[in-house]
């Protein structure tokens, strides 16, 4: 699978303008308002759908589309912003914050036409004969880049499990509304790492591992898969992250901040699947395609046996990633399993491999 693939590299592939909407809402929603709304979303299925294709996905992480109209339900980080102005004390934001959670649509079930691309995606593959397993996101537990939660969590302990209640209860109105549609694998957490840890162990312990485990509760419950995501080095905290959270998946594994595959798969891989840990940010985007070939052969032998391992990059595979290097990850992965080269580069000036 591909985690997230933006344009450039994406619309090369295609042979054709490519807008994702996870990166650019703006831009989305004015192809839809030139175009409709509900054709404008069928062609993002078409082209998603074109490069798991192009591309021989097994499957494929899609989000929740936007609403002309709506905006997005609650962003945590946006209304820190809107809310610095209210207040200097960090605590009486994030107060404001919750009230505006508890009060407002946030803990209610999404807008159904947030959902529509599930829908179509599940037409769409039908008519083609084909069957790609759906990861779908419901993150809400992150702290990256929220100083006002990070603050409160230090400050007001009642505040800030406040909010981290109140976010698990906005996950169980997703992760309902995506059993309804039959969609098995959720990503759940959030990012709270760089190349160390945002907060300490002992605040992610006692704010945020009991509510990602309701949260994954929920998804099993549902006879669902629950996938705990975050990049960054998470070793002084990673049984609590995967074990204390009771998930089955761990995804943006970090190999740039140190996660070393073949470690994880030898303490966890009988009880937890992992999907990673290209690292695109440095590798992918900066590395020759001879070193990238050779990480990606790598990467492969540490996930292999005891237990599952889904290759993917770590994190999106933004506009900083050359085709050819893009091309030399995938073309090292077909061939390891036996599969013919890809031939997405179309002339010498673009260095065809």
């Amino acid at each position: 699978m591909e985690y997230v693939l933006y344009s450039p590299v994406a619309e090369r592939i295609l042979k054709r303008p490519f807008i994702d909407y996870t990166r650019d809402a703006a831009e989305w929603l004015e192809r839809a308002a030139h175009q409709g709304f509900e054709k404008a979303l069928k062609q993002y299925v078409r082209d998603r759908i074109d490069l798991c294709r192009i591309l021989g996905h097994d499957m494929l992480y899609l989000c929740p589309n936007p609403v002309p109209g709506t905006g997005d339900a609650y962003n945590p980080v946006l209304e820190g912003e809107r809310f610095k102005e209210a207040s200097e004390d960090p605590v009486e934001r994030m107060k404001e914050r919750n009230a505006l959670v508890a009060a407002g649509p946030a803990v209610n079930p999404p807008p159904l036409d947030s959902l529509l691309v599930f829908h179509l995606f599940k037409e769409e593959m039908k008519r083609e004969g084909l069957d790609l397993p759906i990861l779908a996101p419901a993150y809400f537990h992150g702290v990256w880049s929220d100083v006002d939660l990070m603050q409160t969590m230090a400050l007001d302990e009642g505040v800030a499990q406040e909010h981290f209640s109140l976010a698990s209860e906005r996950a169980f109105r997703l992760i309902d509304a995506y059993a309804e549609i039959g969609i098995e694998m959720i990503g759940i957490g959030g990012d709270f790492a760089g190349n160390r840890l945002l907060i300490s162990p002992e605040a992610y312990r006692r704010f945020i591992v009991g509510e990602v485990k309701r949260v994954s509760d929920r998804v099993h419950g549902y006879g669902g898969w629950a996938v705990n995501a975050t990049d960054g080095n998470l070793w002084d905290v990673i049984d609590d992250f995967l074990i204390g959270c009771g998930v089955d998946g761990y995804l943006e594994i970090d190999m740039g901040a140190g996660m070393d595959l073949k470690k994880l798969k030898l303490a966890y891989g009988d009880r937890i699947t992992f999907l990673g840990n290209m690292d695109c940010g440095n590798i992918l985007s900066y590395a020759s395609p001879e070193v990238i070939a050779k990480i990606t052969r790598e990467i492969l032998e540490a996930g292999s046996g005891r237990g599952g391992h889904i290759f993917t990059a770590s994190n999106a595979i933004t506009e900083t990633v050359p085709l050819e290097n893009y091309c030399a990850m995938v073309n090292a992965y077909r061939e390891a399993f036996g599969l013919a080269r890809l031939q997405i580069l179309q002339n010498k000036a673009e260095g065809r491999v």
